[in-house]
């Protein structure tokens, strides 16, 4: 449980294990219940582009608990897939993506950023964290730029 008292329903972790050794799915999008009482599985996807991905994460909606629709944080999981600046091959990292934007209704980001760590603990695998604010957060070259180490 996490400290806002949201509970992780036990579909998140059978579809992130499905992502991790099933190798089937590309990512999946976590969102907090309607009631804001569980983390849920929105959607799941083997789709490798990652603009579709990012599109998803940038239109997301949330009702605050007034019933008011806006811009949503969500929580999502991606099987990041890079070429080593090296050359030396290419490495896949399961990535956790904790995304809030500036402009959402401060009710929801609070108890997303309270309940983010409830989810985490419960996905075993995860290599890499990224905190996205803004959608220059979540473009792949700066995702690409943490694990080339800026390379």
């Amino acid at each position: 449980m996490s400290q806002s008292g949201v509970q992780v329903d036990n579909d998140c972790i059978k579809q992130f294990n499905e992502l991790k050794l099933g190798k089937t799915l590309k990512y999946i999008i976590y969102k907090l219940s309607d009631d804001f009482g569980n983390i849920v599985v929105e959607e799941t996807s083997s789709d490798k582009d990652w603009d579709n991905f990012r599109e998803k994460l940038v239109n997301a909606k949330t009702k605050n608990k007034q019933g008011k629709e806006g811009k949503g944080p969500r929580y999502a999981v991606y099987d990041f897939e890079y070429d080593l600046a090296s050359g030396e091959g290419k490495r896949n990292k399961i990535t956790f993506i904790a995304w809030s934007p500036d402009d959402a209704a401060i009710g929801p980001k609070m108890t997303y950023a309270s309940s983010k760590d409830a989810l985490k603990r419960s996905l075993n695998g995860i290599a890499a964290e990224v905190q996205a604010n803004d959608e220059d957060d979540i473009e792949y070259n700066t995702i690409l730029s943490k694990f080339n180490k800026g390379a």
